[in-house]
């Protein structure tokens, strides 16, 4: 879907794990006012904060980061209670352990990054020291003490892994605080939700559209992603169904909490507030 003047334009994660909300997008969708850019996390960021893509599923993070911008739509995340099962860090000692080593972030990711972090320093008490690079899990820990890997380059790592502990982001926070992480948000730039509020509302129709298609028959998009990744069957089926589409008011409450340890370790600038489109009055809502 491309178009030389689109009203709109969408961005898109190029991971497996936003695949329910987006799979069906387009055929529901079916309007020349719109145009889809697929991008990595960091990338669509900053495509988003640039004003260069309207409307997206950005980092958790980023949204924290210029949520005056921003509104979110309801029901729409891409979230875990426990195991998430793509954000993943590999290590070779337990994480008491490592608390003050050094280690190797990807340069894909915000959410996850700062997630990791939060993990290490608040609940472990630890100061680590950390460098970037690319997701290329021998490289990284021949210097490092972990390696953080997201989306499917950690899946495929998970698959071939036989050296490595693993530690899966979403169930270290669900075991330290009890709660909901969402690792993507659904946001619109406010001046897209005022230029073109009838679009706005045809998208986020076409989103929920394909949310509930491809949970009620999964099975197309499951041998793509087989065909694209590999894995089994199996393999997809537990992993679209462990991750949770949904954005209601205890994936909220979750990613306050994220936000306010953000914010106490210095990584945001500022408290944040989850501001919610909505359909009725197109406007901001905060929660």
């Amino acid at each position: 879907m491309s178009n030389l003047n689109p009203k709109i334009r969408i961005g898109r994660i190029n991971y497996t794990n936003v695949w329910p909300i987006y799979y069906y997008f387009p055929e529901l969708m079916n309007s020349s006012e719109v145009d889809i850019i697929e991008q990595v996390p960091t990338s669509l960021n900053q495509e988003m904060a640039d004003g260069n893509i309207d409307m997206g599923p950005i980092s958790s993070f980023a949204y924290g980061e210029s949520f005056e911008n921003y509104v979110l739509y309801p029901d729409l995340s891409v979230s875990a209670y426990g195991e998430v099962n793509s954000i993943l860090l590999f290590h070779e000692k337990p994480l008491r352990e490592i608390a003050n080593g050094h280690i190797v972030l990807p340069t894909t990711s915000a959410t996850s990054v700062n997630l990791l972090k939060v993990i290490l320093q608040k609940f472990y008490n630890g100061n680590p020291t950390y460098e970037y690079a690319k997701p290329n899990l021998e490289e990284m820990m021949e210097k490092a003490d972990g390696a953080l890997l997201i989306g499917d380059d950690a899946i495929k790592e998970s698959w071939r892994n036989k050296t490595y502990m693993i530690t899966d982001l979403g169930q270290e926070w669900a075991k330290w605080t009890g709660q909901w992480m969402s690792f993507a948000v659904w946001a619109i730039r406010k001046e897209t939700t005022q230029k073109y509020p009838e679009l706005v509302a045809a998208a986020f129709e076409a989103f929920m559209a394909s949310k509930a298609k491809a949970h009620q028959n999964p099975e197309e998009m499951i041998r793509e992603a087989q065909s694209t990744v590999g894995g089994t069957s199996q393999y997809w089926h537990h992993y679209f169904h462990t991750l949770c589409y949904d954005f209601g008011s205890e994936q909220w409450e979750g990613l306050a909490t994220y936000y306010k340890y953000c914010y106490e370790l210095g990584f945001l600038p500022k408290p944040v507030s989850i501001g919610l489109w909505s359909e009725k009055k197109n406007a901001r809502v905060t929660e």
